[in-house]
């Protein structure tokens, strides 16, 4: 027994369901179609009924339907009422009157692991040589002889930190300039004392 959508005269829906309730294989309703399934008592036009036809003529001609089928759904749907009849000759097929086409699938966003730690940079290191120098810097009012390697020091951490990117220019600078700050007070202070010496008699 071929499949008959429409059911019996009398029973809307198509499907043997109470009246007014849409059957399993319903394609997703546009604004009309929205009408047809919550409204399917709904007078339905004559351009409605030749749409419904235009259809049907289509799937007998593709084969989906056989000629008693065609014929019989062909006089159901010159005597339809309702768009909720109409609506049933045509649910088991591609198109219709009230049927658009399905709305593309909502595919979920694909899953994005999170990057291993392992295979991420690691975050700039401070440069050793400029915490040195900087180190080597505020001693150097305590302790004079610190001034030289603060210098050398800053010197060589600059250069590393513009060769690696590593972080740390500020406190290479801070021993630069106080590791030279010394040197220049200490080498005022020994002009001072060999100007002295030489004056004295």
């Amino acid at each position: 027994m071929s499949y008959q959508p429409w059911g019996q005269p009398g029973q809307q829906g198509g499907y043997g369901g109470p009246p007014g309730q849409a059957g399993p294989h319903l394609p997703q309703p546009s604004q009309a179609a929205h009408q047809a399934s919550q409204l399917p008592m709904m007078r339905a036009s004559h351009a409605d009924r030749e749409r419904t036809v235009d259809v049907l003529k289509a799937g007998y001609a593709e084969g989906r339907l056989s000629l008693a089928e065609y014929e019989q759904r062909m006089g159901r749907a010159h005597q339809a009422q309702t768009y909720g009849e109409l609506h049933a000759l045509i649910a088991d097929l591609p198109q219709g009157p009230m049927a658009v086409p399905a709305p593309a699938p909502q595919y979920a966003q694909p899953y994005q692991p999170a990057v291993p730690r392992t295979f991420l940079p690691p975050p700039p290191q401070t440069n050793n040589s400029a915490v040195g120098a900087l180190v080597c810097g505020v001693l150097t009012p305590f302790y004079g002889v610190t001034a030289i390697p603060a210098v050398i020091l800053g010197h060589k951490a600059r250069a590393e930190i513009r060769r690696t990117g590593e972080k740390g220019d500020g406190m290479a600078m801070a021993g630069l300039v106080l590791g030279w700050l010394t040197i220049g007070f200490a080498a005022l202070v020994l002009l001072a004392i060999v100007v002295i010496a030489a004056a004295s008699p």
